[in-house]
């Protein structure tokens, strides 16, 4: 971990995905994956003692993405409340992923994948195509727990099947924190234009459900 060179906030850290060279989450281990969920965790840990009960944790891979280094590497925000997108949910009366991951296996036709006490899918209401939301199949507000790194290398896994059909991608991933953590991944592959700044509709190239069963195949 080392401070951000650049930073947006006044707490922004750069978290090195390891020593050996590689340009993306997808080509860590196993073990690499786990050290830097436990990097998280520590990380987060260290925030809430000074005072920063939120430490927004997310991954920039690709130009189109924001990305400015080539090795592989996320960063850490240290917040001192939940951001707008996470206080949106928390606003919810009842669990609104809890709500989703029934809806979803009622249906199954955006469902990816089920291992490890997790769920990946492909969410109806997208914001780009290919778009992916992961969480635990049990309602759980601890984000930073012992599943996060079980998380990340499904993450991995998935990115790695997008790459399969689409070839290189910009994507960008974060750790959404709140009563139902999860992790939602954004790949990069169309531009926003007036409909989406303007409107607030995003318009999918691909349908979720044709997404879901392209990329339920490719994992492992």
């Amino acid at each position: 971990m080392v401070p951000n060179l650049y930073p947006a906030f006044d707490r922004q850290e750069v978290v090195i995905h390891g020593s050996r060279h590689v340009r993306s989450l997808a080509e860590l281990t196993r073990s690499e994956l786990s050290l830097v969920a436990e990097a998280w965790r520590e990380r987060a840990n260290a925030a809430g003692a000074e005072g920063f009960p939120y430490l927004h944790a997310f991954v920039n891979e690709g130009q189109a993405a924001g990305a400015s280094l080539p090795h592989s590497h996320s960063q850490l925000l240290w917040l001192r409340e939940a951001p707008p997108a996470v206080c949106v949910e928390a606003g919810s009366a009842a669990c609104t992923v809890c709500a989703l991951l029934d809806a979803e296996r009622r249906g199954g036709t955006r469902l990816v994948a089920e291992r490890d006490g997790l769920t990946a899918l492909c969410p109806q209401a997208g914001r780009q195509p290919y778009e992916l939301l992961v969480a635990p199949d049990a309602h759980d507000a601890d984000g930073f727990g012992q599943r996060l790194g079980d998380a990340l290398m499904l993450v991995a896994d998935l990115v790695r099947a997008l790459e399969t059909i689409e070839g290189h991608v910009a994507w960008n991933a974060w750790l959404h924190l709140g009563a139902h953590w999860h992790v939602e991944v954004v790949p990069r592959l169309s531009e926003l234009a007036g409909i989406e700044l303007g409107a607030g509709i995003h318009v999918l190239t691909v349908a979720p459900e044709d997404a879901a069963a392209a990329l339920r195949p490719l994992l492992p």
